[in-house]
């Protein structure tokens, strides 16, 4: 489970920190790095693997073995118009193994499965208010059981279910909050989950799991360093520098939810899928999930276009700060919102930015999140691939 580690450092001496290697580490390091090659290109060659790696071609044919032995790889057949023996290509074998991830919210619970490629092979959505622990025990239990009658992967090619949720989850006062919604804070999520499979459980902050979705999958192809705006029942962030998702030194970097508006408010109870909410229970527009927005009619397209402009006002001048003070290369706003919708409100932000930003600070581009709205849910997918599969960029 992933939770920063708390630690007395005063006594101890400060620097970067210090990282032997043994033949063993560099193996499986250098198993990842060709495997994340091989998926950048699509398809490779041995001896184009061994250019851009810069491995030699025994090596190379050792690595690729031992990834063929671990159903990772496959042979894609001889590439063709070239003199001499065609040389084979290998591609990543997408039944290589599979991941599971949850997404648990005030509002919704949803899970999805990727495999080796980062295709989800299944999505299943409930929209609920305020589950309980049970009750969204009882929904993976039934989705998985799906999953696995279905065949949609492989059962003992899972190989980790990765859980994200907002932190705070039973603390955080939203409208509609039951009072025993609290427990969340004492449950112990891999206990309570641990009879879904004989999975690795881990546990990330939603806003944190959609960044690092979008660092590996979306955005983070083209900017390597952005940082992700998360609209959800509340309001998440997270920080991405150089490919790395970047926690903090308490882990709490990027919470943007908590900052305050010129007025005092809190910015997540104007720029959040609740505060929309509360706006069409105003004028009783009720249960209209977010992803029906689009075809609710034009009274509810015209109060969820002024929340957005309201939203706009209220992130402008943060995302200002965050501009100057951090310089990512790119703010990425994601959610649950129809992209059409989350695309007017990144427009909307952009042109408050432009306009409060000094000339001697560039403008930063916003811009939507290229992962779909269950961002959370896929992030949090990648968590067991990142620990298990992939290359860390900070390897």
């Amino acid at each position: 489970m992933r939770r920063p580690l708390m630690i007395d450092d005063s006594s101890q001496p400060q620097g970067p920190a210090l990282h032997g290697t043994n033949p063993a580490r560099a193996g499986a390091r250098n198993e990842r790095i060709v495997l994340e090659a091989i998926q950048r290109a699509g398809e490779c060659t041995r001896l184009e693997l061994a250019k851009q790696t810069g491995l030699s071609a025994a090596a190379i044919a050792n690595i690729t073995q031992r990834l063929f032995d671990r159903n990772f790889i496959f042979e894609k057949g001889r590439r063709t118009g070239v003199r001499g023996m065609p040389a084979i290509r290998l591609a990543v074998d997408p039944d290589g193994c599979f991941s599971l991830g949850v997404n648990i919210d005030r509002d919704h619970i949803s899970i999805v499965a990727l495999d080796l490629t980062g295709s989800v092979r299944a999505r299943y959505t409930q929209e609920t208010d305020y589950a309980s622990p049970e009750q969204v025990l009882a929904f993976l239990r039934d989705r998985v059981a799906d999953l696995l009658a279905q065949k949609l992967v492989l059962p003992d090619r899972i190989i980790g279910l990765g859980v994200a949720l907002p932190g705070g989850l039973g603390r955080v006062d939203l409208p509609g909050r039951p009072a025993d919604y609290a427990q969340w804070d004492t449950v112990d999520l891999p206990a309570l989950f641990a009879e879904l499979g004989p999975w690795p459980i881990l546990i990330e902050n939603d806003a944190a799991a959609a960044a690092i979705g979008e660092a590996r999958f979306g955005s983070g192809l083209i900017h390597r360093s952005f940082f992700y705006i998360l609209l959800s029942a509340g309001l998440g962030g997270g920080m991405v520098v150089d490919g790395s998702y970047y926690q903090g030194a308490t882990g709490r970097a990027g919470r943007i939810g908590f900052l305050n508006d010129g007025d005092g408010k809190s910015l997540q109870s104007i720029a959040s899928l609740s505060a929309l909410r509360a706006d069409l229970v105003a004028r009783d527009f009720a249960n209209i999930a977010p992803t029906d927005l689009m075809s609710s009619g034009p009274v509810v397209l015209d109060l969820v276009r002024a929340w957005i402009e309201r939203a706009a006002d209220a992130l402008a001048q943060p995302i200002g700060t965050i501009n100057c003070l951090i310089d990512p290369g790119a703010i990425v706003i994601g959610g649950r919102l129809p992209l059409p919708l989350i695309d007017e409100l990144a427009e909307a932000v952009a042109r408050r930015v432009s306009s409060i930003d000094d000339q001697i600070v560039p403008t930063v581009p916003v811009l939507t999140a290229q992962l779909a709205a269950d961002a959370p849910a896929l992030g949090a997918a990648i968590l067991p691939f990142n620990d298990l599969v992939f290359q860390s960029p900070t390897e």
